[in-house]
């Protein structure tokens, strides 16, 4: 009993932390937390197996252990690498690991098409914070990037090939929540791709969740496809009973109108757990068909990060100003001379963005478009 209660001191960043053995340097960092913690694009607590695919989580290990203080003569992966006692590690203060990081960075950029303006992931995209925190400002590529066609993965569904970077997430979704994995890593170096072996749609009750787990816009939902910024919706926590999953759920509105439903988040941009403390992974029907407010119980604004673009406009505990207007005018009500609708007939109110077909367009509000 007292070797299962021993816990490893590891120090990161003159920060000394007691964990149990087995963790991992990243998870002891994570522990910490703040810019201690090392970014991580491929590795995923929730999915066995990931981690050890795009090395922005390198490490230097500048003393292996008490016992062995030797330091370990390269950058490790610290989504691999577990802790020793006595384990001294440098993250943000070794030069060494910042400009390894950078040149991963660069790596990963290297095919991406830079379409941050029209993707859906803008806004709430690792790669994105990535390149921001650990890139550098140009590159030095100068050929011609990879490219691949989208491809439509079921009607919900679709991949954008070009914008992936391999991190192999949304396999290890397949594998360990479906009954049946139908895509996978076809071909090899250059030309591999995430793609169905014969052109397969992929339909099961939780193949939704590849976009929750994939870090950049390679796999975006279509029913909230070109619909709406992230930074224009507010994030509210909801939940229902759902026979298939927890329903607990993050739901992005703008008004009375529910545009998404994602799993909900934490800190790491990964799937948080439940209240019960299950996986927070939910099913399709949650996913894509709940898209009336009506479906849910509401249970508040989401928990945002200042850094984050979507906190902006997210005013938690703030109280309405008291409308004076009708005091002003001595208790009388201000009347409505004109409505909008009935000279510019723009944004009819009739017309609900988040459940039309498809993008919002000039063709959606004269009636012309064609079905």
């Amino acid at each position: 009993m007292a070797d299962q209660q021993q816990l490893f001191k590891v120090t990161i960043d003159n920060i000394t932390v007691e964990v149990p053995p087995g963790t991992t340097i990243l998870n002891a960092a994570r522990k910490i937390g703040g810019d201690v913690a090392p970014p991580a694009m491929c590795y995923y607590s929730k999915l066995q197996g990931s981690g050890g695919k795009c090395r922005t989580c390198l490490v230097e290990v500048s003393k292996g252990s008490d016992k062995d203080p030797r330091p370990m003569p390269k950058l490790v992966a610290s989504c691999r690498t577990t802790v020793m006692d006595g384990m001294e590690v440098k993250n943000i203060t070794s030069p060494k690991v910042i400009d390894a990081r950078a040149g991963v960075v660069e790596f990963l950029l290297i095919n991406h098409p830079l379409d941050c303006p029209i993707c859906d992931q803008a806004g709430e995209c690792h790669l994105q914070d990535l390149s921001y925190e650990h890139g550098k400002a140009g590159t030095r590529y100068e050929f011609q990037r990879r490219t691949f066609h989208k491809v439509d993965l079921g009607d919900k569904i679709q991949l954008h090939m070009t914008r992936c970077i391999l991190c192999y997430r949304c396999v290890f979704v397949a594998d360990q929540l479906t009954n049946k994995r139908e895509h996978g890593i076809l071909d090899r170096g250059d030309h591999a791709q995430i793609a169905t072996y014969i052109e397969k749609n992929l339909h099961n009750e939780f193949i939704g969740n590849v976009i929750d787990v994939c870090p950049v816009g390679a796999l975006t939902d279509k029913t909230f496809r070109f619909k709406n910024r992230v930074w224009f919706t507010k994030p509210v926590d909801a939940h229902r009973d759902c026979p298939k999953c927890s329903g607990e759920v993050q739901l992005w509105m703008r008004g009375d109108e529910v545009f998404r439903v994602t799993a909900r988040k934490d800190e790491w941009g990964e799937v948080k757990d439940t209240t019960s403390g299950k996986p927070g992974w939910i099913c399709n029907d949650c996913r894509f068909d709940k898209k009336h407010i009506n479906d849910w119980v509401i249970e508040g604004p989401s928990a945002i990060s200042r850094h984050s673009v979507i906190s902006q406009g997210h005013y938690v505990g703030i109280e309405k100003p008291k409308e004076v207007l009708i005091d002003v005018m001595g208790g009388r009500k201000p009347r409505l001379f004109l409505d909008i609708h009935d000279v510019s007939e723009v944004n009819k109110p009739n017309i609900e963005l988040s459940l039309i077909d498809g993008p919002a367009t000039s063709d959606t509000f004269n009636g012309t478009k064609k079905d």
